[in-house]
Order: structure tokens, then C-alpha cells, then sequence
């Protein structure tokens, strides 16, 4: 049966520093969130206090309506994939498997049936009889994965678990972990610290940062309109722009940077503007334009690069230094003026002007 999890006001202490602070996050039943952020953001231990390695300070754990907080690891009958896959040397890929039906007490023969079943799924029939120790590390983790799913827990968690695989096999990987989780449908916490990895593979992601959720969100809203400065840089905004407003025209908002430049924006376009506030960008979100009447941001061009598609310029502007691409049929020298204009659906508003 696929439950939810529910924690609330979670805050834990390595000694006197405090790792979580009240941390609150809600998880669906059957469904994939990611804890995603740097190392030491907090992501590893709010799994550790999930699975009972560690106990909080405060707060509560529940999962389907169950209090885990105080309860101990091996009674909380929680499936983990871990980076290192963990699988004992001398068992063979089906005990290892049936290892966790076994200390559940389930029959031989049910524990077998059901072992290879799970082999099946995860493409892994023809080596049951091996020993860890002749795979690669893709079949471990299918192995690791086969293991954890076996004992259908009501919350699935991977700690990083493709982090030893190589590039190629990761994507392929973190293909088989979705399908598999959605055919479950088992609710599942997901740590990593890769944007990518968790962005495809979740239904919502908790962006963290020093013990708190940053922001909550699908990976759709948090790619294209994050809610404040350190997930816009996270997710790829390289340019974040300081603006006040100083006049307003119906939809049309003139705003003006650091050193006097003005722009005129459109609400319709670019949504609600505050009299203050950051225009965070990508370097596809600023347009490189040689036009000296153009309404954009003054620019002296420095190194330009080739990206294939475009070139991408940095940029010295009295609003600091700015990354911003330019049309492939259209190259500017280094050292010459620009401006730069900010295209819509490439740019997010985000309110405040606190870096």
C-alpha cells in the first residue's frame, strides 16, 4: 500500500552545530521527490533522520499516518538504495536479493518465487547464481534496486545512488529507477547532488541549502521561475540583474539599473513588477545587439565564445559583470559597445534586490 510522508518541523544538532532547522516537507503517496544541493546542505542527514540512523532534536516523522520519529531503523520497514550498493560479498545476486524477505520471515519458497520475480524485472534472471563480485557496478545497482523493491516498503529511499556509475550508464540508470518506481508506485525520497539526475527524474524537487528547503516545486517551475536569488544560481540564472521601477504606463514599467540605464518593460510579458526587484537571466535571456537605440543595458564586449548554436560574450556593464549570447550570423568583436536586451520567456522577476 503507498503512503505519504509527512515531516514537520524537523531540526537536528551534530554537537552544536545545527544541520536541519525547522525543515517541513510533505511527500505524496506513490510519489518520487528529490532532495537536491550542494554537499553539507542538509539533504543527507534529513534521509538519515527519515531512515532512523539519526534521531532529531525536534520535530516528527510520520509515513501514512505512523509516527517513525523515535522508532528504531530495522522497525520502520523503509527500502534503501544506497551510492555504494551495499550487497553482501558472499551471497549470490538471489540471495542477496531474498535477503531482506528472509529476515521478514517469508518461506523459502515464496522468498524465491518472489526474489526471481524481481530479477526479471530488473533484467537480472541469467546472473542469480553469481557472486557481487563478478558484476559491473550497473548490475549491482540493479541488484541494490531489485533488493529494496523486493520487500515492497511503503517508502523507497536512494542516498546518491548513481554517483559511481559512469556517465552514460547513469542516464540509462536513472531511466530503469523511474519506470520501476512508477510501475511500484512506491513513495520515494531521492537524494543527489546532481540538477540534472533530479530534474528527470522526479515528480517535485526540495532544492536545500544550509539545513533548509530553499524552494518546492516541480522540476518545470523551479527551471523556469525560481522564487529567489540562490535557486535562480542554482538552476542556471548567471546574470542577476538589480532594478527599481521609475515609472509606470499601464502594462509598460520603465525601470533603471546600476549607472543611470533605463528599460522599459512589459508587465504582459514578463508578469507583475515591483517597484524593486532582480531580473534574473540566463545568457540566452540577454540579446546581444550592436544598436545604439535599442532599450537595453549598455555593454562593452569582452571575451567571446563559440557554443555551436550561438556566441556568448562577457560582459562589462555599469550593473556588473554579465554573461549574454549573440546571434551565430552576426559576430561582435571583443573591446566593441553593445546592449544587451532582455528577452521575456528567458528572464524571471524575482522580488527584492538582495543578492
Amino acid at each position: 500500500m503507498t503512503q505519504a510522508l509527512d515531516i514537520n518541523d524537523l531540526t537536528a544538532h551534530y554537537g552544536s552545530t545545527k544541520v536541519l532547522e525547522d525543515l517541513s516537507l510533505s511527500v505524496g503517496a506513490s510519489e518520487l521527490v528529490s532532495l537536491l544541493g550542494a554537499s553539507g546542505c542538509g539533504k543527507t542527514t534529513t534521509l538519515r533522520l527519515i531512515a532512523g540512523f539519526l534521531e532529531p532534536t525536534e520535530g516528527t516523522i510520520r509515513l501514512g499516518g505512523r509516527d517513525l520519529t523515535r522508532l528504531p531503523a530495522h522497525k520502520r520497514d523503509i527500502g534503501l538504495v544506497f551510492q555504494n550498493y551495499a550487497l553482501f560479498p558472499h551471497l549470490t545476486v538471489l540471495e542477496n536479493v531474498a535477503f531482506g524477505l528472509k529476515q521478514r520471515g517469508v518461506a523459502s519458497g515464496e522468498r524465491d518465487k518472489r526474489a526471481r520475480a524481481m530479477l526479471d524485472r530488473v533484467g537480472l534472471s541469467v546472473l542469480a547464481e553469481r557472486l557481487p563480485g563478478a558484476l559491473s557496478g550497473g548490475q549491482k545497482q540493479r541488484v541494490a534496486l531489485a533488493r529494496a523493491l523486493v520487500i515492497e516498503p511503503p517508502l523507497l529511499m536512494f542516498d546518491e545512488p548513481l554517483s559511481n556509475l559512469d556517465a552514460k550508464l547513469r542516464v540509462d540508470m536513472r531511466v530503469e529507477i523511474r519506470q520501476l518506481q512508477r510501475a511500484n508506485g512506491t513513495t520515494s525520497v531521492y537524494v543527489t547532488h546532481d540538477q540534472e539526475e533530479a530534474f528527470s527524474i522526479s515528480d517535485r524537487v526540495a532544492i536545500m541549502n544550509a539545513g533548509r528547503i530553499m524552494q518546492f516545486d516541480t522540476p518545470e517551475v523551479l527551471y523556469q521561475r525560481p522564487t529567489n536569488a540562490f535557486v535562480a544560481r542554482f538552476v542556471g540564472f548567471e546574470n542577476l540583474i538589480p532594478l527599481r521601477t521609475v515609472a509606470r504606463d499601464g502594462e509598460m514599467v520603465t525601470v533603471e539599473a546600476a549607472g543611470g540605464a533605463q528599460l522599459t518593460l512589459s508587465q504582459e510579458r514578463f508578469g507583475p513588477i515591483p517597484d524593486a526587484f532582480t531580473l534574473a537571466t540566463r545568457p540566452d535571456g540577454l540579446a546581444v545587439t550592436p544598436e545604439a537605440g535599442a532599450d537595453g543595458l549598455p555593454a562593452t564586449l569582452g571575451l567571446r565564445t563559440y557554443l555551436g548554436r550561438a556566441y556568448q560574450y562577457q560582459c562589462e556593464t555599469a550593473a556588473g559583470h554579465l554573461v549574454a549570447n549573440g546571434a551565430l550570423s552576426a559576430p561582435l568583436e571583443p573591446g566593441g559597445t553593445a546592449r544587451l536586451v532582455p528577452v521575456p520567456d528567458q528572464c524571471c522577476v524575482l522580488a527584492g534586490t538582495e543578492l
